[in-house]
């Protein structure tokens, strides 16, 4: 089993209820370990005027591949009804593969790991939920120490029921 860590977003559509249909389908998927808070977040970068994001991170333990897991997730956000037009659009769901153990990849299908989520509060907020002392494989800094150098405005908790998975 390989432990896998994915960010979770929404903001058009019934965001709430989607990102919850997305936890219930990843769950299916593995063994589910934990999953973080849901936070409300504004857009970064992308067109202007899009509606605030909810935001979660779930970590799952799998037996499939890196390359299937990520076949897997853009399936279920083509099934939520994303469609992929300009980056860093407004979307239905979003789901990115951040972690697949210290796994290190870099090809036109997967980077791993992701490479931007050391550098966004929205990832590293929920991140933070499930596992404070998460190292990135490749710079050794934890999720903690990363929260405490970048910019957490526009990142709140989202106060809705997700009742987030604790694990067993």
């Amino acid at each position: 089993m390989h432990h896998a860590y994915i960010a979770m977003g929404a903001n058009l559509g019934d965001a709430y209820g989607t990102l919850c249909w997305a936890r219930d389908a990843i769950a299916a998927l593995g063994d589910m370990q934990a999953s973080s808070r849901l936070y409300r977040t504004a857009p970064v970068g992308g067109p202007p005027g899009q509606p605030d994001y909810l935001n979660a991170a779930l970590h799952v333990r799998t037996l499939l591949d890196p390359y299937a897991l990520l076949r897997v997730l853009h399936g279920l956000e083509e099934h939520a009804g994303r469609k992929r037009h300009e980056r860093w659009e407004a979307r239905v769901l979003d789901l990115d593969l951040l972690l697949y153990g210290d796994h290190i990849q870099a090809d036109p299908v997967l980077t791993l790991p992701h490479p931007r989520a050391w550098e966004r509060a929205f990832v590293l907020c929920p991140l933070n939920d499930l596992n404070p002392a998460l190292a990135h494989p490749l710079t050794g800094e934890t999720v903690a120490q990363a929260l405490r150098r970048i910019d957490l405005s526009g990142v709140t908790l989202a106060g809705l029921d997700w009742s987030p998975f604790t694990g067993h």
